[in-house]
């Protein structure tokens, strides 16, 4: 019996049948391209809370649902001389499962990505200070290079004598997009904590609000059908809940299991199952007949990942 959508979680109408396809052989799998996220925490009065953005509902990815800021990798850091600061990127690539290129890469797609769409900078003068205010024009200018790729991570790291700070990052989660999804994704999850001084703001273009929500206010959100989601981000969520502090959260993340998380299809009579190896509760039983609705209500005016 197919179970009913009664939580946020995003489930295009399409799938089903890709599906299928897949499963009859006439679906090619398209390659996922490398991306990281990051779920930037600070300490509130009601608890530990995490910066989540709403994607537009316009998006052809996720478009709606809640999620941290992140993106793809540019491949033009993965062997770029930077200054760094923390594990070396030989830590970092077994850590995250690539080589020493392509962990520079993740980690500063990761930063960038952050600064992007958030205004939060994880690098500073020296391995061991953060910069302060990033709100100036000239600061802006080079964050709109960025966001055009007018401009390389690496570059503009030099060109403001800056020093990537590694060892603010943790390493929390990898999740790679279904097989049988057109937009695919292999994304590493990292955890930071809001430095001193700096201020998130809603940056991205592709975002239509932010928020500072505590991991157990948005994922009661998500259970109640109100807030839409990915499965990583509800799972990164519950994760997440289960630590007191930021401080707790990040020094918790050298500890968490790595392994690529890739769901799973397969047919069963006339139903698609759809199952996460080691996440239950993101099990989907589909009728062949069933059209499940993308998005589900949202009484704060619409969801986005």
């Amino acid at each position: 019996m197919a179970n009913a959508q009664a939580n946020g979680q995003w489930y295009p109408p399409e799938w089903p049948d890709r599906i299928r396809a897949l499963a009859a052989g006439t679906l090619t799998p398209v390659v996922p391209k490398r991306a990281a996220t990051v779920m930037l925490l600070k300490d509130t009065g009601a608890g530990t809370a995490v910066h989540m953005l709403r994607r537009r509902t316009s998006m052809a990815f996720a478009g709606g649902a809640y999620a941290y800021p992140g993106g793809g990798v540019d491949p033009r850091d993965d062997d770029r001389a930077i200054g760094w600061a923390g594990p070396t990127r030989a830590w970092w690539a077994d850590r995250l499962g690539v080589d020493e290129a392509g962990a520079q890469a993740i980690v500063c797609a990761a930063v960038r990505e952050t600064y992007e769409e958030a205004g939060v900078l994880l690098a500073g003068p020296t391995g061991d200070s953060v910069v302060g205010d990033t709100t100036g024009a000239d600061w802006e200018a080079d964050r709109a290079a960025l966001v055009d790729r007018e401009l390389s991570f690496a570059e503009f790291l030099d060109r403001r004598g800056l020093v990537l700070r590694s060892d603010l990052l943790g390493a929390w989660a990898r999740w790679i997009t279904p097989e049988f999804e057109s937009r695919r994704y292999d994304t590493w999850f990292f955890v930071a904590v809001l430095p001193e001084g700096q201020r998130t703001r809603n940056a991205s273009t592709e975002a239509d609000r932010t928020v500072w929500i505590t991991p157990a206010e948005a994922t009661a959100g998500y259970d109640k059908g109100e807030l839409l989601m990915m499965p990583p981000t509800v799972a990164t969520l519950r994760g997440l809940a289960a630590c007191g502090t930021a401080a707790e959260a990040l020094a918790s993340a050298p500890g968490r299991d790595m392994t690529p998380v890739l769901a799973r299809a397969r047919l069963e009579g006339d139903e698609v199952v759809l199952s996460w190896p080691g996440h239950e509760e993101f099990t989907k039983h589909v009728p062949s007949t069933a059209r499940t609705p993308a998005t589900p209500s949202d009484p704060t005016g619409g969801a986005t990942a």
